[in-house]
C-alpha cells in the first residue's frame, strides 16, 4: 500500500468518526427538538457532499500521515474532534441544525392552499413546515406543492 493511498484511507477514517458526531448532534439537538420523523442514517445519507467529504479527508489524511510533527496532527485533529463533539451539547447541535437545515420565510403552494413560514428539514417526500398562520409544524407531500 503506497503512503499517498494510506493517507487518503487514513483521511476517510477520521473524517467518518467526525461526521458520526457531527450529525448526531444535529440529530439530538435538531431534529428530535422538533419530533421530526427521520433515521440517522438518513440524515447522515442525504446531507453529505462528496466532494467536501473528499477534500477534507485528502487534507486530514495529508497532515496525520505526512506531517513528521506528531503535536501539529494532535492539534488539528483535537480542535476538529472538539468541534465535532460540541454538536453533542443541545444549543449548539440545534444552531448547526438550524443553519444547515432550516430555510426561514418561504412560500410553498398546493392545488388549494398557500403556506408561508420556515422549512424546519426538506426530506426525500415530505417537508416538515411551520406554518405562520397556524402556528404549528404541519407536514407537506413534496408531490402535492406547485413548483
Amino acid at each position: 500500500m503506497t503512503k499517498l493511498f494510506q493517507a487518503f484511507l487514513t483521511g476517510i477514517f477520521f473524517t467518518f468518526i467526525l461526521d458520526f458526531f457531527l450529525f448526531l448532534g444535529i440529530k439530538q439537538g435538531y431534529i428530535d427538538l422538533y419530533n421530526i420523523d427521520l433515521y440517522y442514517n438518513i440524515l447522515f445519507a442525504d446531507h453529505q457532499n462528496i466532494f467536501i467529504y473528499t477534500l477534507v479527508s485528502a487534507i486530514l489524511g495529508f497532515i496525520i500521515i505526512y506531517i513528521n510533527s506528531n503535536k501539529l496532527s494532535f492539534i488539528v485533529v483535537g480542535v476538529l474532534f472538539t468541534l465535532s463533539l460540541s454538536t453533542l451539547i443541545p444549543s449548539i447541535g440545534h444552531s448547526v441544525g438550524e443553519m444547515l437545515l432550516m430555510k426561514k420565510n418561504v412560500v410553498l403552494k398546493d392545488k388549494k392552499h398557500t403556506f408561508y413560514g420556515d422549512i424546519y428539514y426538506d426530506g426525500r417526500t415530505q417537508i416538515n413546515f411551520y406554518d405562520n398562520e397556524l402556528k404549528k409544524i404541519i407536514l407537506l407531500d413534496k408531490k402535492d406543492l406547485i413548483k
